[in-house]
């Protein structure tokens, strides 16, 4: 038995099959508006070399536009086991360098161990512990993995996850 079409049958499907397949390329596109641009993937990860640091010795970097604050732990300076970040033998405290009460960067003050909040007078030991003042919780902990003698910020290694699990 013959099937008969119409010019309008044959329309129709043909405008279906066009209009499907611009779905499928108006999806991709989308799918490529929503996926963040290289340079901001780039962006959420930072990798810091922590060989060169001395005992006693602070380094600032950034990490997603925030200052970072790594302090290698000398003898002299209270060991933290719950925020201490290990690296071989070695003690660190890795923090995001805002004061917890209005978001001011704090200073290291070498001679009394503690970072000082100018602002408000605000103190925080060598751990990132809030001991004196007005903030309300330690400065925090970003996330991080260790490879090596590298820091790699913004990574959730099973450190981090160990230390936030402490807290």
């Amino acid at each position: 038995m013959a099937v008969k079409q119409s010019r309008r049958d044959f329309l129709g499907m043909a405008f279906g099959g066009v209009a499907a397949v611009g779905g499928v390329i108006s999806l991709g596109a989308m799918k490529q508006t929503w996926d963040p641009l290289p340079s901001v993937q780039a962006a959420g990860f930072t990798t810091v070399d922590l060989s060169p640091l001395e005992d006693g010795e602070l380094m600032t970097t950034q990490w997603r536009g925030k200052p970072i604050f790594v302090l290698k732990k000398s003898a002299e300076i209270k060991k933290n086991e719950s925020r201490d970040v290990v690296v071989g033998n070695a003690n660190y405290t890795v923090i995001v360098a805002l004061c917890t009460h209005l978001g001011c960067i704090p200073t290291w003050a070498p001679s009394s161990k503690q970072f000082k909040c100018a602002c408000h007078g605000g103190e925080f030991d060598a751990s990132g512990i809030n001991t004196f003042g007005p903030p309300p919780s330690p400065m925090v902990i970003p996330p991080f993995k260790i490879d090596g003698t590298k820091l790699v910020l913004g990574e959730e290694g099973p450190e981090y996850k160990k230390l936030v699990a402490k807290a």
